[in-house]
């Protein structure tokens, strides 16, 4: 009798399938002898969905190297402790990854102004009539000369927009990701680059205003402009710092995101945005007391070729501090919780 002839399997398909239905030893021993991100680059790199969706599977399993908890544990006790060891994975992870998450952020843009002629230049578009509108009515209210207070509310605007930004979208930053959190083992810290990323290239956008302004009004910072770039990291250190905090308090208590847009109206008219601190006269403790003023003049003033202050360099500097502790502390505290909470 004749064997039916069938379709000839391939040998490597064939190790590598019994690798994925093995038993559950087995399984993890594979799983311990492959790095989490070369397991990533190998999904990224290939197309092949039967292997994707193995190693998928198996990812899952892999915890950080974390220890072992129950799973009543981890729902009564809020976690894993003070998982220090494991939060300095996840950042390492998430960098490690920086193909991915700039895909990612990028196709979020893309996403967004889908089917639309100016695509993200809308943005532009809007910035550059909100500017040009409120610098001719201001500059007439304030008594100021235009071409002195234009380039101020431009790069005011332009990097109030960022700051506000962080704050206003990290609500959404692990809900908006849930189908990712809930299906696929990635590092959290990934979702925090993909959003600063995507924010980064709306600035770049929105920067192209201020070129227009410099051309108009004929002015030119000089090399001092050059200290907006560190001023600038430090923005987005801080805000990405910010937005993984509120992410995660998002993802537990849903109301956060309404309270930090009600919060971020009042800021805006409480900063020196629209206005110059010396409007306050013998009160410019107002601004100096206010961290956003702060922020905002790393990145302004170089800008408009002036140096800023030593006071706002230490301001930044200690709230950069603040926010990197207590950040890190929380993140390090809750971060198994987000897979719950979302």
């Amino acid at each position: 009798m004749r064997r039916p002839v069938g379709r000839r399997r391939n040998p490597v398909s064939t190790s590598y399938n019994s690798v994925i239905q093995g038993g559950s030893a087995r399984l993890r021993g594979a799983v311990r002898n492959v790095s989490f991100t070369y397991q990533i680059g190998y999904v990224v790199a290939n197309g092949d969905s039967t292997r994707s969706v193995g190693l998928f599977k198996y990812m899952t399993t892999i915890l950080d190297n974390e220890p072992h908890k129950s799973l009543r544990y981890l729902v009564t006790r809020g976690g894993t402790g003070f998982a220090l060891a494991a939060a300095f994975s996840d950042l390492r992870n998430g960098l490690a990854l920086w193909p991915l998450w700039l895909r990612l952020g990028w196709n979020d843009i893309l996403q967004r102004y889908r089917r639309s002629m100016l695509g993200p230049f809308w943005l532009t578009a809007s910035m550059a009539i909100m500017v040009i509108s409120l610098g001719v009515l201001y500059a007439e209210l304030f008594n100021t000369p235009i071409h002195d207070f234009l380039p101020y509310l431009c790069v005011g605007l332009l990097v109030w927009n960022l700051i506000s930004s962080f704050l206003t979208e990290g609500g959404a930053l692990f809900t908006g990701a849930e189908s990712y959190i809930k299906q696929i083992r990635l590092p959290y810290s990934l979702y925090v680059f993909r959003s600063s990323w995507s924010k980064l290239i709306i600035f770049a956008h929105n920067f192209v205003i201020y070129f227009g302004i410099l051309l108009y009004f004929g002015i030119w910072p000089g090399a001092v402009a050059l200290l907006a770039i560190p001023g600038l990291l430090l923005v987005l250190l801080n805000g990405a710092a910010a937005t993984l905090f509120i992410g995660m308090m998002s993802a537990r208590f849903r109301d956060v995101p309404q309270l930090i847009n009600s919060v971020v109206q009042i800021v805006f008219f409480v900063t020196p945005i629209m206005w110059k601190p010396e409007l306050l006269r013998s009160r410019t403790f107002i601004a100096d007391f206010n961290p956003f003023y702060h922020l905002l003049e790393i990145v302004r003033a170089p800008l408009l070729g002036s140096l800023p202050s030593a006071k706002s360099y230490i301001a930044v500097l200690l709230i950069t501090l603040v926010n990197v502790v207590i950040v890190g502390a929380f993140f390090a505290r809750f971060r198994s919780r987000i897979s719950y909470w979302v």
